[in-house]
This record gives C-alpha cells, sequence and structure tokens, in this order.
C-alpha cells in the first residue's frame, strides 16, 4: 500500500522551496549526526534523493544504506546524487515488498506519514517497525498542527493539490505521536521549523 509521486518529480523540489525556503531539508538534516558511522540505514519514501547527499556529508564513506521508493522517477532522480563512497542500494518498491528478514540500525522517514490515513500510517509503520534492531534509531520528520489556523489552511490546500495529482488519497495527518508512544518509542530530541508546522523526532526503539 502507498502514494505514488511520479507525477510530481520535476517540480516537487521546487515547489517545497518556494512554500518552505529550505525548512524541509534542515529538518530532515538536524539529526543525521546522531548516526553512527557503519550503520545500516533503511530511507522509505526517499522522493527526489536529496537526504543522500546529506548523509554523505556527514559520513562519506562507511554507510550501507537501503533505498526504498515507489516512484520510478523519483528513483532515477535519486541515482544522479553524490553519495560519496557509501554503499546504497535502490529499491523502487513499496515497504511491504522489502525482504521481511531485513534488519537496520537507522530509519530516515521523511516527510512520509502524512501520506496515510490513521490506519494505513499504523500498517505501513508495524512494517518498518519489524525491520529495526533493537535499540535503533528512528529518525521522523513530517508536518504537524499545533493549534494554528494557517497551519491547517497550508495542510488541507497542499493535501487539495496533491489529491488532484493523483498522489495521495487523504486529507488529514495521522496520530504519529500516540503511534510512537504505543509501540515503546523512546524519543531523544526534537526540533521544529517553519514556526512549528514541520517536526523532526529522533526515536530510539
Amino acid at each position: 500500500m502507498g502514494t505514488n509521486y511520479d507525477r510530481t518529480t520535476w517540480f516537487y523540489e521546487w515547489l517545497s522551496k518556494l512554500m518552505f525556503g529550505n525548512a524541509q531539508i534542515k529538518a530532515q538534516e538536524h539529526f543525521l549526526h546522531l548516526i553512527q558511522p557503519h550503520s545500516s540505514i533503511l530511507i522509505v519514501g526517499g522522493g527526489t534523493g536529496r537526504i543522500l547527499e546529506s548523509l554523505a556529508k556527514v559520513h562519506p564513506n562507511t554507510l550501507h544504506i537501503t533505498y526504498v521508493e515507489a516512484s520510478a522517477n523519483m528513483i532515477a532522480l535519486s541515482k544522479k546524487r553524490h553519495v560519496g563512497d557509501n554503499q546504497v542500494t535502490f529499491i523502487q518498491a513499496y515497504m511491504e515488498d522489502v525482504d521481511p528478514a531485513r534488519r537496520f540500525d537507522v530509519v530516515l522517514t521523511g516527510f512520509l506519514f502524512d501520506n496515510f490515513t490513521e490506519l494505513g500510517a499504523q500498517h505501513i509503520f508495524s512494517v518498518i517497525h519489524a525491520h529495526l534492531k533493537p535499540g535503533a534509531l528512528w529518525i521522523d520528520t513530517d508536518f504537524q498542527l499545533t493549534g494554528q489556523l494557517w497551519q491547517k489552511v497550508m495542510l488541507k490546500s497542499m493535501y487539495t493539490f496533491f489529491k488532484l495529482m493523483r498522489a495521495v488519497e487523504v486529507m488529514e495527518l495521522p496520530d504519529m505521536a500516540k503511534l510512537f508512544a504505543q509501540n515503546g518509542y523512546s524519543m531523544q530530541q526534537s526540533k521544529y521549523f517553519y514556526r512549528q508546522f514541520i517536526g523532526s523526532r529522533a526515536y530510539q526503539k
């Protein structure tokens, strides 16, 4: 199950920069320093692959990265990124199709769960959870609502646009804080961006 951003590849980064400046990038980069050298990393829904270049700046040659993305166009774009000497395996698939025997030290989910209903988020969360080693680091970055009207208006506008592009089918955010807590994850650090509309959190399994 999942979403597909094939139709948006050519303008996705331009639109992100227009709306949020560098906030989305900075949010996803903020906790990368917590990743240890030689880690096995799972990236789910990596989009345009900018995160690969960010990782290479922190660890230029020791990482083993599995990059899972459903969009063929996004995968093609991601393969053009500079990854240093890190080992990157690209998998064009939904997370459910990844070898269930694979286990990882770190998982990065950047603006992933906002694509799912509450039930959908629970499902994909459980799939990712099963791939993580005990004590694994989970860095999750996404939109959040803090009660400000402008955030609700912007979120609804974004959902409406991407629904028209056939990229998503939802219109509201799932409760990810509750989901992490229910599954025993401990939030180690958090940081907020773009007037708290974007949140990045580092959890430990």
